[in-house]
């Protein structure tokens, strides 16, 4: 497991809705402190998707980037498709939930932001 502050160059950064959010989760959760997993899978509309999880077990390839507190972790493999990448919070009419608002990496996106296309 690695730490890195999400400010950090080719880290994960986080919104300040982000988190405010994961700081609500935490405080609802009865298991104790949570994570964002964030993973880039094969799949969606566009050819790679992002998955979102709460998590509160580590993995030993776990790259793990906080603030205030708060922790997203991802892999390494992913972590190639999302280096730069800005991890939100986002409520609307239609939904609410984690979103990358951001990512160097995607040459495009599709309509509902969930998968992208890489560089």
């Amino acid at each position: 497991m690695l730490n890195e502050d999400s400010g950090s160059d080719g880290g994960l950064q986080l919104t300040d809705n982000a988190v405010q959010r994961l700081q609500e989760l935490q405080r609802e959760s009865p298991e104790g402190p949570l994570f964002l997993r964030l993973t880039v899978e094969g799949g969606g509309c566009s050819g790679f998707q992002y998955e979102f999880s709460l998590g509160s077990s580590l993995k030993p390839e776990d790259r793990i980037f906080e603030r205030n507190g708060v922790q997203v972790v991802s892999d390494d493999i992913s972590l190639d498709f999302l280096k730069g990448a800005v991890v939100d919070f986002e409520t609307d009419l239609m939904r609410s939930g984690f979103v990358v608002a951001g990512n160097p990496n995607a040459a495009s996106s599709c309509g509902c932001g969930s998968s992208f296309v890489a560089k």
